[in-house]
Order: structure tokens, then C-alpha cells, then sequence
């Protein structure tokens, strides 16, 4: 068993001491663990992020660091390293004196000052910078300075808020990967905010889905991917196609849902009890096969093609299919796939496993 750096023990933050916006937060963070808490705005993933910094307390519950509670602990006494979107950084200082501030702080000597600076800049790739100032630096290079300005004390814990947002998507793209590998590296603990569900998906060991102040699923990301456990995550997870229905049969792990054109579907049951409930079917553009073999596959259905959109590496095709005029397929740039033509009639297919049955 992982160690526990941190927990959240039924805290709940309201600002107007009416509407909570998070609530009834229970969460274990293990120690060397890259947590993200992922979800759209206003969900509740900043605050718990900002009480967890110190910088906002919660209305209810505890939250334990290493053990203790730290509630009523000053941010500057929890040892935890921040970094935001907007950098941070001192503008008239230096890059070594923005980096040597924190160990001044904590009354470090001259001599180890100026060789964790050294090690700080050759972890972020930018030895011979120390004498620039941020105005200096591209936005790439300041994110990488203030990454190294929070890791130079050797916090027990890393603390990110969007921090990638302001960077183009190539660059921002680049720095997920690095920020990964010094995470692999060092081994310290991160937890890191963000909206983007790929930055999430690339970096991280488990993955938080914040919406309406709750947790909607706490996974790592081939498990939220492959195995949402409602509708929520499975759309803001990845791609998604919703087909809407009713149950027909529901047997151990598996259902039959009726379509409101009558056409069956054959799924497995993630999130509906039983007979005549309403549910909502989610299966991934990646997983449907265009013009499979008879009987190769448990779900095969009729339809047309509405639109084709060449993107590169696949060809976006809209179809009609299963009374759905906006059911999306991807297929694979390969051979014979520029041969689609708009209005032609195909069929698709997908399995049972790739089918959930998610709540209405």
C-alpha cells in the first residue's frame, strides 16, 4: 500500500454559506502520486486546489497533510510549491535571484543557495539563464522557471493551476512531457488543475472529474476513458456518441436497450437497475467499425453518410445510423478509406463491451 500525503475528510467550502461548491469531499492523495483534478468551470476544482494551498478554508471537514490536519496552518508553513498560470515571477529580478527567494526565506546558506539554483536550472533545461530577467524569457521559458522556483525548496508537494493555459498548443503540448518526466524523476507529489481532458489524460496517475462539487469519478485515465461510470464523464472524457433508450432486458453485466425507432441494442449494463428504465448509450467513434463482415459483430445496424471531414490521420464521418443523424465515426486513414462518398448507404458495427448503459 502507497503511502497517504493527503486527505480530504467530508469538506465541503460554500462562500455565501448557501450554496456549497464543493461538497462532501472524501479523497486520499498518495505520497509521489500526480493527481489531476479535471472538470469544467465552476465545478469545484480550483477551491479544493486553493484550501488545499491554504489560501481558502474549508466551511466543513479536515484536511490532513502528512497526517496532521492543516486548516488553520498558514499557507508559508505547509512546505507546498505553487505554480500558476500567470508564472508569478519577480520582473526586476534575475532568474537566479527569483529562484534563490524561497531558499532565502527559509534561511538557507549562500554556498547551497547557489548550487540548488545550478541543479533547479539543468531540471528545466535552462543553464546560462540565470542572469535574465522574466522579461527576457519566452512564455515557455518562464513557465519553466517557475516550475523550478516551486521545486527548489523540496516541497513535499506540488501544487499547479492551469499552469500550461497561457502557452500555445505545440508548446503546451512539450511542457505536459516535461513536466511528466521531472515528475518521474523526482518523485515529488503533484496535484494539478486543469480543464483540458488530453493535458489530464497525458500526464497523469489518477484522474479526478469534478462536476457540481462532486467527484464524479476518481480513476486513472484508461479506466476513465475505456470504463466511464456515468454520462457525465463519459462525454467530457474523450469523444462520445449518446444513443437514448429504454431497457428491454437487463441480465448479470449485460442489458438489451430498445431505441425509440424499435431498433435493439445489445450492451453492457454499467449504471441502469433493470427493465423499462430510460438510459443513455455511450460508445466511442473509434470503436465502430464501417462495413463489417455479417455477424462479426453483436451490434450491427443500417445507415448513410451524412458528411465526411478529411482531418489527417483519420476521416470524421457523420452518419444516420440507429435514428441518430450526428453519430460520429472515426476511420483510420488507410487504404481505400478516401473512397467514401457522402449519401452512400454503409453498415456499422461495435461490440457489447464497447457499449455502456449509463444513466438517462
Amino acid at each position: 500500500m502507497q503511502e497517504t500525503l493527503v486527505s480530504f475528510k467530508d469538506v465541503q467550502k460554500s462562500y455565501d454559506g448557501e450554496t456549497l461548491v464543493v461538497k462532501n469531499l472524501n479523497v486520499d492523495i498518495a505520497r509521489g502520486e500526480f493527481l489531476t483534478l479535471l472538470g469544467p468551470s465552476g465545478s469545484g476544482k480550483t477551491t479544493t486546489l486553493m484550501m488545499l494551498a491554504g489560501f481558502e478554508t474549508p466551511t466543513h471537514g479536515v484536511i490532513e497533510l502528512g497526517g496532521q490536519p492543516i486548516n488553520n496552518l498558514p499557507p508559508h508553513k505547509r512546505n507546498i510549491g505553487m505554480v500558476f498560470q500567470n508564472y508569478a515571477l519577480f520582473p526586476h529580478m534575475t532568474v537566479a535571484e527569483n529562484l534563490s527567494f524561497p531558499l532565502e526565506v527559509r534561511r538557507i546558506g549562500r554556498e547551497e543557495i547557489r548550487g540548488r539554483v545550478e541543479k533547479a536550472l539543468a531540471l528545466v533545461q535552462l543553464t546560462g539563464f540565470a542572469q535574465r530577467r522574466p522579461g527576457q524569457l519566452s512564455g515557455g521559458q518562464q513557465q519553466r522557471i517557475a516550475l523550478a522556483r516551486a521545486l527548489i525548496f523540496e516541497p513535499q508537494l506540488v501544487l499547479m493551476d492551469e499552469p500550461l493555459g497561457a502557452l500555445d498548443k505545440q508548446l503546451r503540448e512539450h511542457m505536459q512531457y516535461e513536466i511528466k518526466h521531472i515528475h518521474e524523476r523526482l518523485g515529488v507529489t503533484i496535484v494539478y488543475v486543469t480543464h483540458d481532458q488530453q493535458e489530464a489524460l497525458t500526464m497523469s496517475n489518477r484522474i479526478a472529474v469534478f462536476n457540481d462539487g462532486i467527484i464524479q469519478q476518481l480513476a486513472t485515465p484508461a479506466d476513465l476513458y475505456e470504463r466511464p461510470e456515468n454520462a457525465f464523464v463519459a462525454q467530457f472524457i474523450g469523444e462520445n456518441n449518446k444513443l437514448k433508450g429504454t431497457v428491454a432486458e437487463a441480465r448479470n453485466g449485460l442489458c438489451q436497450v430498445r431505441l425509440p425507432n424499435g431498433e435493439i441494442v445489445r450492451a453492457t449494463r454499467v449504471a441502469v437497475s433493470g427493465e423499462g428504465q430510460a438510459t443513455t448509450l455511450s460508445i466511442r467513434p473509434e470503436r465502430v467499425a464501417l462495413n463489417p463482415p455479417p455477424g462479426s459483430f453483436a451490434n450491427i445496424f443500417h445507415g448513410r453518410i451524412e458528411e465526411l471531414i478529411y482531418i489527417g490521420d483519420h476521416i470524421r464521418t457523420r452518419l444516420a445510423v440507429c435514428g441518430d443523424e450526428n453519430f460520429i465515426v472515426k476511420v483510420p486513414n488507410a487504404i481505400g478509406a478516401l473512397s467514401l462518398q457522402q449519401g452512400a448507404a454503409v453498415s456499422v458495427g461495435w461490440t457489447q463491451e464497447d457499449c455502456r448503459a449509463l444513466d438517462a
